[in-house]
């Protein structure tokens, strides 16, 4: 005998709807690519009618942006966690490392190299991508001055040195899509190794900080 109580239907606010929207997008986006995102696309994933979509995002550029943002940073927030740290400069750095193996950060390489690329011609994406680079500049330039500061690591301009350990880590991460089978540790601990000599820290003082027990690695 079927129920005589009809179950209600939720009705979502307006921010959770947009909420659901701009996540919905930002998973099509790994997955599948950025210029996959499209006003039906991400219906179809959510099965709305594409004009509730059309009503949060009229412009799906709009969209386009604002889910590679949300991954974007949503993937730094776990990478350098903003407000008060528990652990010290030098473990926090390791621990940033440690992440920046497996195939999770594979995934978002390959979605920031797709950014980078569609950036060129597409403005609003351009001026996302700058912002988000900007945010990782000063994360982890903040991370390292820190550090400064606290005497245990050295260096003069720690935006430069955050520049160059993410200049090393961009083109390691432009391998994203080969296979890193064959990689020499040499290679693979490029952007560590960089951090030690720019930081003055001692040579393989992070890569041991990075495999002790405790630290939290991508899998």
């Amino acid at each position: 005998m079927a129920s005589s109580v009809q179950s209600k239907r939720v009705r979502k606010t307006p921010e959770e709807r947009r909420t659901e929207i701009v996540s919905a997008a930002a998973a099509i986006a790994l997955t599948e690519g950025l210029e996959c995102i499209t006003v039906r696309r991400v219906a179809d994933e959510l099965a709305v009618r594409p004009g509730l979509i059309g009503h949060y995002f009229p412009v799906t550029e709009d969209l386009v942006a604002e889910a590679f943002g949300v991954a974007a940073t949503a993937e730094l927030d776990e990478l350098i966690p903003a407000g008060r740290p528990t652990d010290g400069p030098v473990e926090r750095l390791a621990r940033f490392f440690s992440l920046t193996v497996g195939e999770s950060y594979d995934g978002m390489s390959r979605l920031w190299l797709n950014a980078r690329h569609l950036s060129r011609y597409r403005p609003t994406l351009a001026d996302r991508v700058a912002r988000q680079e900007a945010l990782w500049r000063d994360r982890l330039s903040g991370l390292i001055r820190e550090g400064t500061e606290a005497g245990v690591f050295h260096t003069d301009d720690p935006m430069e040195t955050a520049v160059q350990i993410l200049v090393v880590l961009d083109g390691l991460g432009a391998h994203a899509n080969t296979d890193r089978g064959d990689r020499s540790p040499t290679v693979a601990n490029m952007a560590v190794t960089t951090a030690e000599r720019e930081l003055d820290l001692q040579k393989g003082s992070l890569l041991t900080l990075m495999s002790a027990p405790g630290t939290h690695r991508a899998h």
